[in-house]
């Protein structure tokens, strides 16, 4: 007779506790984005102007203004007649911003905005003109706000300081590196940018997607006039991780990927935070259901950030940030065109109003990259010439129209 072969052990029972914990655990991580994706490093030497727009794109805009080529002869005439090529602006500095919800209470907060916006245009003017009263009243701008702002207070502190940052950088890469009449303090607008900004947005923020991408914008546009490559890549870093859980894709799975400091860790948070949001298709953005507007400033912001980084030599176009900003354009364009809201998306119901933030993100995927994008194609077109939305995005069929550089 054949010896039995022994029992195995009887498994132990997992305490009813033990399970629950464990189940949560994997469903956490599950939900969690795994790891923030590798961000490019640093330029060995950064490129000046490198900050949204470059040397070769101002001088091809420039070339079509003066052939009186359209778009790009409108969208200049647009911007010299507006408010903020004025010669005769007189800066409104403050030593303290203060800025609460909605700008609310806005103690210096438009006027910052909107001086910052006025020193890149004065510095585009000065580009394609060559007329030096346009740097000189750039340059004023920046001194008198280099000279005088201490700090950003209030709730919306760090989304206000990020959109101004966004600014002030384009403007100064511009006036250091093609105006020959002399700056003679950028060293201390460099220190009011270092001090005053920078530390206020680096470390970026867990509110909507709209305020760390636009905080990563001015902290990138920052690094690079301070040629600062720590700082460069730690944004660029957060950037990474913060697109991917802002635009969603049908590879990121049946959940939007998260932010892991906002422990985002159930289906539940993450359709919250999606603005209650609970079918996710190509495109879609955490503020889809919010409004088009926030939604544009998160689409901007990302397109500012991948030109900045092309013009710095790595090309974000051609990894996931490209592909997410490219359907994002893209399921936005097709309602902002007029097409009507199924009853999955957002209830049926719209906030309208994406604003002037196609062109930058256009000109690099469709006449770059080669994809078709019809429907941004068609409102690009239907929005030119692009103007401004007064908070950070100024000029773009001007620099970026259909730019080849």
């Amino acid at each position: 007779m054949k010896p039995t072969a022994p029992l195995p052990p009887r498994p132990r029972r997992t305490s009813r506790p033990a399970l629950l914990a464990t189940v949560t655990a994997l469903l956490a991580g599950a939900l969690a984005w795994p790891a923030a994706p590798r961000a490019e490093a640093a330029p060995a030497a950064f490129a000046h102007p490198g900050v949204t727009v470059s040397r070769s794109q101002l001088d091809f805009a420039r070339q079509q203004v003066n052939a009186g080529v359209q778009p790009w002869k409108s969208a200049y005439d647009q911007m010299m007649s507006s408010k903020y090529a004025s010669l005769t602006r007189t800066a409104k500095p403050r030593a303290v911003v203060e800025c609460g919800s909605y700008s609310n209470p806005n103690n210096g907060c438009t006027d910052e905005r909107e001086d910052a916006i006025a020193a890149y245009t004065q510095a585009l003017a000065w580009y394609v003109t060559r007329d030096a009263r346009y740097a000189r009243k750039a340059i004023e701008l920046m001194d008198a706000w280099s000279a005088t702002i201490r700090d950003h207070t209030n709730s919306n502190a760090p989304l206000q300081t990020g959109w101004a940052g966004s600014s002030w950088p384009r403007a100064a890469e511009i006036i250091k590196y093609t105006y020959d009449g002399g700056w003679a303090d950028s060293g201390r607008f460099s220190t009011m940018l270092r001090d005053v900004y920078l530390p206020e947005v680096v470390n970026g923020s867990n509110s909507n997607g709209n305020w760390e991408l636009s905080m990563m914008e001015a902290a990138v546009g920052i690094s690079v006039f301070l040629e600062d490559k720590t700082s460069y890549d730690r944004a660029m870093a957060r950037f990474r991780t913060r697109t991917a859980a802002y635009v969603y894709l049908a590879s990121d799975g049946a959940l939007p990927k998260t932010v892991p400091s906002q422990n985002l860790d159930t289906t539940q948070k993450i359709v919250n935070y999606w603005q209650g949001q609970s079918t996710f298709v190509n495109g879609l953005t955490q503020e889809t259901c919010r409004d088009f507007t926030h939604t544009g400033y998160g689409l901007s912001a990302i397109s500012h950030v991948a030109e900045t980084s092309r013009i710095q030599g790595q090309d974000l176009y051609g990894t996931d940030v490209g592909e997410r900003l490219r359907h994002a354009l893209g399921f936005q364009a097709k309602y902002e065109l007029g097409e009507a809201a199924p009853g999955w998306l957002c209830g049926g119901s719209l906030h309208l109003g994406l604003g002037p933030v196609t062109e930058v993100g256009h000109n690099a995927l469709h006449h770059r990259l080669g994809h078709a994008m019809t429907n941004t194609e068609r409102l690009t077109a239907r929005n030119r010439p692009a103007g401004s939305n007064n908070l950070f995005v100024a000029w773009e069929t001007l620099t970026h129209g259909d730019n080849p550089n």
